[in-house]
């Protein structure tokens, strides 16, 4: 079979791990019988959202030479997601996430990634810069700057980046921080890069000094980019570009699992962008793609089609 050498729909680069959800809402970790293993981490589940609607999407990130690194390279396969910039790492471990589910909005995240994950020790010699460059959008989150060699790695590939969307999730985890002034020196530095910024208000203060949502996406847009976008949790998204102002209320969902609606969000923003949509259309479709995996346990393996997220745009019920 020939080999498609044409752009990406959506390069990638981030955090990449095993999630173990517990399979008992209402209860603490220690009380727990059950677990579920997912393939999780940000930006790989931007990856298996974009790639659920039909975009060619590859991941940048790295795991561990152990079975759960295994599982990983072949589940991005196996759910459409070109694995082929994913390195194995002879000595660091495949990190694994633990969550706790107390719905509808606490949902405690436990991070095991000492003393490195993998992702994080990505350094430019990894890189394809030719696929970074061509590459319709390259998708890059905070967490990827926290650390070197990875933050080296992530100037290169802002570096070489000449045309398409540059988008920036702004996704910031104290934990995987010093402080918070280290972490906004150094989104400060890579939004110089970016074309879009997406964030929630508690981000958009560690970005640019701004909680309130018009004045931080004005921040974002003073900073460079050509599209802010503020998630204001139950007051929805807004949007804002040099010309352009649009709020989408939320969509709502009984929730089960909060967690990977945001990423959902980034697969059809992303979708929604390569398509040409209007801003106003992008984001209800994107709302509605992150409340679809927010009313369901897992994360990558509940990201919905656009035809399921059609549907329920055309109709208002969700099937």
């Amino acid at each position: 079979m020939t080999e498609n050498t044409s752009p990406l729909d959506v390069l990638a680069f981030g955090r990449l791990g095993v999630d173990i959800y517990p399979l008992q809402s209402g209860v603490g970790l220690e009380e727990v019988q059950t677990f579920g293993k997912f393939l999780g981490g940000s930006a790989a589940n931007v990856s298996v959202a974009a790639a659920r609607h039909g975009r060619r999407v590859a991941l940048i990130a790295g795991v561990g030479d152990d079975p759960f690194g295994r599982y990983l390279l072949a589940e991005l396969e196996r759910l459409g997601v070109d694995n082929r910039y994913v390195g194995v790492n002879p000595t660091l471990k495949t990190p694994v996430t633990f969550c706790e589910i107390f719905p509808p909005d606490d949902f405690p995240l436990y991070f095991y990634r000492e003393p490195k994950a993998p992702d994080l020790d990505v350094a430019p010699g990894d890189l394809d810069l030719a696929a970074v460059r061509s590459a319709r959008i390259f998708w890059f989150t905070a967490t990827g700057l926290s650390q070197e060699p990875s933050r080296a790695a992530h100037h290169a590939a802002l570096q070489a980046r000449a045309a398409g969307h540059t988008i920036f999730d702004l996704d910031y985890r104290p934990m995987f921080w010093a402080d918070p002034a280290e972490a906004g020196v150094q989104v400060a530095r890579a939004l110089e890069h970016a074309t879009v910024a997406v964030g929630n208000r508690e981000e958009c203060e560690v970005a640019v000094g701004e909680t309130e949502p018009y004045r931080a996406a004005d921040a974002l847009l003073e900073r460079g980019v050509e599209l802010a976008i503020v998630k204001q949790g139950p007051k929805g998204v807004l949007a804002k570009t040099r010309d352009e102002s649009v709020v989408v209320p939320p969509y709502w969902v009984d929730v089960v699992n909060g967690l990977g609606a945001g990423d959902a969000f980034g697969g059809a923003l992303c979708h929604g962008l390569l398509a040409g949509w209007d801003l106003e259309r992008i984001l209800r479709f994107a709302n509605v793609a992150g409340a679809i995996v927010a009313s369901r346990l897992e994360c990558s393996t509940a990201m919905p089609t656009e035809a399921e997220v059609a549907a329920i745009l055309e109709t208002g019920v969700s099937r």
